[in-house]
């Protein structure tokens, strides 16, 4: 999981305070100036969402404008979950 994040440039995971994501250890990558790709930590497992902020400065303090669950227990070693994130950014 390691790898993934550091290829697309997610940032370090960090307490999601806006109970969007329940408390949970969120990271992101930025698609746009609002839009985002969103990875939730839940214990061993990783859920990954695409979500739209005012800016990223909001992401984890306030809820999101928009997100949708894109792939739930994200698995590198399954080619759908890799090509879920490519089709985002690349």
């Amino acid at each position: 999981m390691e790898n993934v994040l550091k290829y697309y440039e997610f940032s370090d995971f960090f307490t999601d305070k806006s109970q969007t994501f329940s408390g949970n250890e969120i990271s992101f990558s930025e698609l746009n100036d609002t839009h985002f790709l969103i990875f939730e930590r839940i214990k061993t497992t990783h859920n990954l969402y695409v979500s739209k902020y005012k800016n990223k400065k909001e992401i984890g303090v306030k809820p999101p404008e928009m997100l949708e669950l894109l792939v739930e227990n994200y698995d590198k070693s399954i080619p759908e979950h890799r090509l879920m994130i490519k089709q985002y950014l690349h």
